[in-house]
């Protein structure tokens, strides 16, 4: 069976990709994983027990909206973290993990034409893959715009020509961003949304690290639409609670957005949805609603920040994260830094081309590694440590 063809020219999949960078080499030491953004730490314990209590769910089919619970567990957070108000019948959804509804909503609001002509979707590069498969899923064209340290590793999409930005449906942020960890400032939205009203477009924010932090929490772009009064439909955030709460496998996330908006994401869904079974909705609504959990881990997270700091804080170029769990470090070549790491230590990174894509022969990854911070704090400190001797000792 073949593809169709606008999926003919899509770049290699990271893993597999990685493996065949790697696997082929022997490793020089005891493996330390710090590839992957899969948290390590531990989840509530009393998980467990809200799956167990409420396991007679799993004999009925899920609401595919998400519980009433769910949704006003979600909704009563919006409400503490950014001060929003939002509807739980009307503008929030539950989502089988946020890759689902990133992925589905170009195909449930993007237009066949805008401006007369074929839409466009602009995304960041580098970016979470997704995004470009989205937008090619929903016969849009991806625009990746580079985030680079020259923008403060986050996309200027004023700088897309207006012939573009005219035909423009929908723009990605990440904010946090993965992997560079740049935060989006209020400056940062609010110069979107002007870009938005103007041209009339809407902003998808994916926000899923944006319960790690440093010091203050990042603003997010429906606290920002909300207080300059626009209409919520022209945003929809995404978030989850595998970061937040090291629930990867919980496969729990969330949409919001205005009502309409909603409306078309929530039709889609009906069809091409895969609900969460619904005792895992019920342990979700109670990890949405406790906050002592996600301060612990962000402690731990604030830690490995400084042992980062400390051990790499001399590198030329090294950027200590503002957020998130990776560090983006900079190399003369991405895949020759990953495989000497490899080879004489045992430590596996990913390079960074592998999250980006080249446009017009450049590729913006190419001279950083990622380094996910996601270990515990022995294994981490062990890695960076190798990471400072092997690549960047003189």
């Amino acid at each position: 069976m073949m593809f169709p063809e606008r999926f003919s020219n899509l770049p290699a999949h990271v893993w597999p990709r990685l493996r065949a960078l790697l696997d082929a080499h022997e490793g020089g030491g005891p493996a330390v994983h710090m590839t992957i953004g899969e948290p390590k730490h531990a989840f509530p314990e009393w998980v467990v027990d809200e799956i167990t209590r409420n396991a007679a769910g799993f004999n009925s089919y899920p609401p595919n909206e998400g519980s009433p619970e769910l949704r006003q567990a979600i909704t009563s957070w919006i409400a503490r973290r950014y001060g929003v108000g939002l509807d739980a019948d009307t503008q929030v959804m539950a989502l089988n993990g946020t890759r689902e509804g990133l992925y589905n909503v170009v195909m449930a609001l993007c237009p066949e034409t805008k401006g007369g002509a074929r839409p466009a979707v602009l995304m960041p590069n580098p970016l979470y893959p997704v995004y470009m498969i989205a937008a090619i899923s929903g016969d849009a064209e991806p625009v990746l715009v580079p985030a680079t340290a020259e923008n403060g590793h986050l996309p200027d999409y004023a700088s897309v020509g207006e012939d573009v930005l005219r035909r423009t449906a929908a723009v990605y942020v990440c904010s946090p961003a993965n992997p560079q960890g740049a935060v989006a400032s209020r400056a940062y939205w609010n110069a979107l949304f002007d870009l938005a009203e103007r041209y009339d477009f809407r902003v998808f924010a994916d926000e899923c690290y944006s319960e790690i932090y440093r010091d203050e929490p990042p603003v997010g772009a429906l606290q920002i639409a909300a207080e300059r009064g626009l209409d919520l439909n022209r945003v929809a955030i995404f978030h989850s609670l595998s970061k937040r709460s090291n629930l990867p496998g919980l496969r729990s996330g969330f949409v919001a957005s205005g009502a309409d908006t909603m409306c078309e994401i929530r039709q889609l869904r009906a069809y091409a949805g895969a609900p969460l079974p619904l005792p895992l909705q019920q342990a979700a609504a109670a990890v949405w609603a406790d906050e002592a959990h996600v301060e612990e881990n962000r402690a731990l997270y604030v830690e490995k920040y400084r042992i980062a700091d400390r051990i790499l804080g001399n590198v030329p170029g090294y950027t200590s994260p503002e957020a998130g769990f990776f560090l983006w470090l900079p190399v003369e070549d991405g895949e020759a830094a990953a495989l000497k790491l490899w080879r004489e230590t045992g430590v596996r990174v990913l390079p960074g081309a592998y999250l980006a894509a080249d446009v017009n022969g450049q590729n913006p990854g190419k001279t950083y590694i990622r380094v996910a911070l996601v270990a515990p704090k022995d294994e981490t400190t062990r890695g960076l440590e190798a990471i400072r001797d092997c690549l960047y000792s003189t």
